[in-house]
């Protein structure tokens, strides 16, 4: 008898080199904390990453958390997120989500110690942490501007199109406001880390480089309905939101789309950063040597 789990069969879970996916399996065998967070959670989970406008539609599909990770660039479309932004909040907020297993309460909403936090700190900000932010380097004046614009932490760490001139744009600081401009641009900068400007600076001087927009929108692939949200095997799913990370029988290390990583490694082009707790200003010369092995 076939153990079915949201509509897939083991039959269907097999991977092309013959071994099962191991991430489902442990759902399975091994039920994750995501399975403890309901529909009710991910509507103020939400709120915390700066989408509080697609509450209504996720709690009528009764998104829980288990569905999180498994929902699909469709999917979204199905639920009325189009914006492309949109899009890669949630994906970067789900993958902040997978790294803290799920924890309910991962990500920060209340400020610290504002002169010191880490890119590991920063990565778990919510958006009202992010407002909190803006007002404590004093552009109080537009942090409410950030109000369902899907920005915290984890987009503003992960997301390499992400920067001060995003930022600027969705406080709605004209290009106009050179000095306000610089003055944000050089607070980013220090709320990113040394780490991550310069490869977000690579990622710009890359070749075929665009600028992450604030209005584009999503194109559908194809079909979706959350009723039948499982139904497809897995060499059809790889238009995951946050691909499902699944470990290699032969290393055991973490892999995502065959590519090893570490918790925040390689994720939309970023290196292992936010893998390095220390401060900023140890930029990992260790993690280096351990990214260039076999």
């Amino acid at each position: 008898q076939t153990i079915n789990l949201f509509g897939r069969h083991l039959g269907q879970l097999e991977r092309s080199d013959g071994y099962i996916n191991d991430s489902v399996c442990k759902q399975l065998v091994h039920p994750e904390k995501s399975a403890e967070l309901d529909y009710v959670w991910v509507t103020r989970w939400l709120d915390d990453i700066g989408l509080p406008q697609y509450k209504d539609q996720f709690n009528d599909g009764r998104v829980d958390g288990k569905m999180l990770q498994y929902l699909t660039v469709n999917d979204l479309l199905f639920l009325k997120v189009t914006s492309q932004l949109h899009h890669l909040s949630i994906k970067c907020a789900i993958h902040v989500l997978h790294v803290n297993k799920f924890n309910p309460n991962c990500l920060k909403r209340r400020p610290g110690n504002e002169n010191e936090f880490s890119p590991s700190e920063v990565v778990q900000w919510s958006n009202h942490r992010v407002m909190e932010w803006l007002r404590s380097v004093d552009l109080a004046e537009y942090a409410p501007n950030l109000r369902g614009s899907g920005v915290h932490g984890g987009l503003i760490m992960l997301e390499p199109r992400f920067n001060s001139d995003t930022m600027a744009m969705l406080l709605n600081i004209s290009p106009q406001k050179t000095l306000l401009r610089r003055h944000l641009n050089t607070n980013f900068n220090n709320l990113v880390g040394v780490q991550a400007q310069q490869e977000k600076r690579e990622y710009i001087e890359a070749a075929g480089y665009s600028p992450l927009s604030i209005t584009a929108k999503v194109k559908k692939l194809g079909f979706s309905h959350l009723t039948n949200l499982r139904r497809r095997r897995q060499d059809e799913s790889t238009d995951y939101v946050c691909p499902i990370e699944t470990s290699s029988p032969e290393s055991g290390q973490s892999v995502a789309n065959g590519v090893q990583m570490c918790p925040y490694a390689g994720f939309r082009g970023l290196s292992p950063i936010l893998d390095r707790e220390p401060t900023r200003d140890q930029v990992g010369h260790k993690e280096n040597k351990a990214d260039s092995s076999p």
